[in-house]
């Protein structure tokens, strides 16, 4: 369900991460679907529809980062806030968690 993404819902990272996956789907499909149809097309209720879902993901971003951010730390977070803002940042955001995830299972491995 979650594409990809290598994380359990139980884990408040792990929420966060499904809802940034999802978030990041539907800034996409607002950019480059909706919109265009909008404004190609004259079908304003593309962005209407579309809209009011990112809209809704996008707080659910914020209110799952905001519950992550004591497990990601302060830097993590702010940086997870400011790629939202980019269209697919949140794709790079996952596979910079991924890649920190894969880290603290080598080193707690080791240990």
């Amino acid at each position: 369900m979650s594409f990809g993404v290598l994380a359990s819902s139980a884990a408040p990272v792990g929420r966060f991460r499904i809802v940034a996956f999802w978030e990041g789907i539907s800034y996409l499909v607002l950019l480059f679907v909706a919109m265009p149809l909008k404004y190609g097309l004259g079908i304003d209720a593309a962005v209407r529809v579309v809209g009011m879902a990112h809209g809704v993901l996008f707080l659910g971003y914020c209110v799952t980062l905001a519950v992550a951010a004591r497990h990601l730390g302060t830097r993590l977070s702010v940086l997870a806030f400011l790629v939202s803002l980019i269209p697919g940042g949140t794709f790079w955001l996952e596979t910079r968690l991924r890649q920190d995830e894969r880290g603290g299972e080598a080193r707690g491995a080791s240990i």
